[in-house]
């Protein structure tokens, strides 16, 4: 699937298999994360740290992550610029996810842009609950 009719596109196309996928790797030994802007409270990305992302983000208090996608560390915003801090951490009752609570170093969240060339966040789409088809609400 074309890379931009997946981030832009109104079609619903969910990922269910991607975890499952990594199954019978090493790299498979990831937990989810939900990534919380500090200041308003938006939920601003969910996405996978393993242990070596985990203690590098701990370490350096920026947003590093495990891309599912690449099998690599991810420090969100390297390429885009739009980096976080790392304020806090938090466990959930049974270890296997986390919050992070994060401050953007600049104005944006997303490596994806409106119209208007700005970044978003990456929860932009919502989902029409009749049609399942995707709003774009940051054009």
């Amino acid at each position: 699937m074309d890379k931009k009719e997946l981030e832009e596109g109104n079609q619903l196309r969910l990922d269910f298999g991607k975890i499952a996928a990594m199954a019978g790797s090493a790299d498979a030994r990831v937990i989810p994360v939900a990534v919380q802007n500090e200041a308003t409270g938006e939920v601003v990305l969910v996405a996978y740290t393993n242990e070596t992302a985990f203690r590098k983000a701990v370490a350096t208090r920026s947003l590093v992550l495990w891309s599912t996608s690449r099998n690599a560390l991810w420090e969100k915003g390297a390429t885009s610029g739009e980096t976080f801090e790392l304020t806090g951490v938090y466990v959930n009752c049974e270890q296997n996810s986390l919050l992070y609570k994060v401050r953007p170093r600049r104005n944006g969240i997303c490596h994806t842009r409106n119209a208007q060339g700005e970044p978003r966040n990456c929860f932009y789409r919502q989902l029409d609950m009749d049609s399942l088809a995707l709003d774009n609400l940051d054009p």
